[in-house]
């Protein structure tokens, strides 16, 4: 019985630290795309952004879409 709320506990901490860091990595790749990757801190979100779509494949437009998508699906649930 612990371990199933201790459980419940720790799924509803990453929940929220979810909540808080998914606009910010929003924003930090939205300001990286106008002010270009040479900005501190958010040019480091977006070039890591874009190594992690270059690294899944030489057609990162296609797994960009497959991430949308996924979370799109998680944003459901």
């Amino acid at each position: 019985m612990n371990l199933n709320n201790s459980l419940i506990k720790l799924t509803a901490f990453f929940n929220k630290l979810l909540k808080l860091l998914l606009p910010l990595v929003a924003v930090s790749l939205l300001l990286g795309i106008i002010f270009g990757p040479s900005t501190p801190f958010v040019g480091d979100v977006y070039k890591n952004v874009t190594d992690i779509l270059n690294m899944l494949g030489e057609d990162a437009l296609l797994a960009l879409v497959s991430i949308i998508i996924i979370l799109i699906f998680l944003k459901k649930e």
